[in-house]
Formats: C-alpha cells, sequence, structure tokens
C-alpha cells in the first residue's frame, strides 16, 4: 500500500475542498428539468446497450418505459426476455424485418418502418411511459424509408417530460441538430474482425 505522508494528505484534502466547491455550484446552476432527446451513434458497439441500460434505470424509478426496434424485429435477444420480466411496466415491439441487404425488398422495408413510426408515435402519446427507444431508427433514416422532417419534428414535440432515445449508426444532421445529447461510440476494436461471431449475452 502506497505510504501518504500528512503533507500529502493535507494538500490532498485541500485541493478536493476547492474542488466539490466548484462541482457543488456548477451542480446548483442547472435549474431545468426536461424530457430529453438522446442519440447514440457512431461505429462502435454498444449504442442499443446503452439505451437498455436507461431503460433498466427508468424501470428502477418505476416508470414505464416503451420499445420499437425498427430493423432487428426479427431477432430473439436477452434484453427484450430480460425486460419483459417487468411485465406491463415495457411495452416492447419488435417490428423490423431485419437489415435491407436481408429482405431486399424496398416496399417492404418502407412499410415496416412506416408502421414502426406509427407505434412510436402512440407509445410518444401515452403519458405513463418516462422514456421511449426507437432502436436503430436511424438506420431507417439513413435509406430515406422515413421522412428525416417530419420525424424531427414530431421528436420536438414530444410532451415536456418525456425521454426519447435513437439508437443506430449515420445518426442524419437534423436529428443530431434536435437533439438534447449526441453520443458518438467509437470503434478502436472489435472482436468481429478477428473472426469472433455474435455471442449470447454479448450481442444479442
Amino acid at each position: 500500500m502506497k505510504q501518504v505522508s500528512e503533507t500529502e494528505a493535507a494538500r490532498h484534502r485541500a485541493k478536493m475542498e476547492k474542488r466539490k466547491a466548484v462541482q457543488d455550484a456548477e451542480v446548483a446552476s442547472k435549474k431545468i428539468e426536461k424530457g430529453l432527446l438522446i442519440v447514440n451513434t457512431g461505429p462502435g458497439k454498444g449504442k442499443s446497450t446503452a439505451a437498455f441500460g436507461l431503460a433498466l434505470r427508468m424501470l428502477g424509478h418505476g416508470r414505464k418505459v416503451g420499445v420499437v426496434q425498427f430493423v432487428k424485429g426479427a431477432w430473439h435477444t436477452g434484453e427484450k426476455d430480460a425486460l419483459l420480466t417487468f411485465g406491463d411496466k415495457v411495452e416492447w415491439y419488435a417490428m423490423g424485418e431485419g437489415f435491407t441487404w436481408e429482405t431486399q425488398d424496398l416496399k417492404r422495408d418502407v412499410a415496416a418502418a412506416e408502421a414502426a413510426w406509427t407505434k412510436a408515435e402512440a407509445l410518444m402519446a401515452d403519458p405513463e411511459i418516462g422514456l421511449v427507444i426507437l432502436d436503430e431508427l436511424n438506420i431507417a433514416l439513413r435509406y430515406d424509408y422515413l421522412d428525416v422532417e417530419k420525424i424531427v419534428e414530431a421528436l420536438k414535440a414530444r410532451r415536456d417530460d418525456l425521454h426519447v432515445v435513437v439508437t443506430g449508426r449515420n445518426a442524419k444532421p437534423a436529428l443530431a441538430e434536435a437533439a438534447d445529447l449526441v453520443t458518438e461510440m467509437g470503434q478502436v476494436k472489435h472482436h468481429f474482425a478477428a473472426g469472433v461471431k455474435a455471442q449470447k449475452g454479448i450481442e444479442f
């Protein structure tokens, strides 16, 4: 164990006291409470994972959560099974039919995206829901299955206390501009490049 002298301890305590005062003042200056529009994007892994972490947090506070999956609907995922154990506190709609290179049917992809957005609007209108996750909506917008201006306007017009998380690579600039929080997840290294397949509990 590192030996800490009395002088070092006193210097550290004084430094942390100053830091705490600055931090407390910064926190006290924040007065606004509102529903956030959060965008998780970028090439790195973890965008949906982070969104479902927020779902767990919201559920921990007793609030209801809604999920609409725009692309991954064909997948059986562990997060869906886990969150549905919360019963009527979670509404989950897997409405995608896979990535466009899997369906190879533009009309079908557009119809699925439109149906998913209709469900998303219904969830956002439910006053009991505190968080709505629009999983892979960015993919549907990237391929122009949906009108980004219409989507952004609807998200901006949501009720004041509703939090919404949008996930997926290549977030449209208009969506990023409208968001309160945008996190771009970078990729430094990915096991897929080394030949490791998608695994239960990690990718799904």
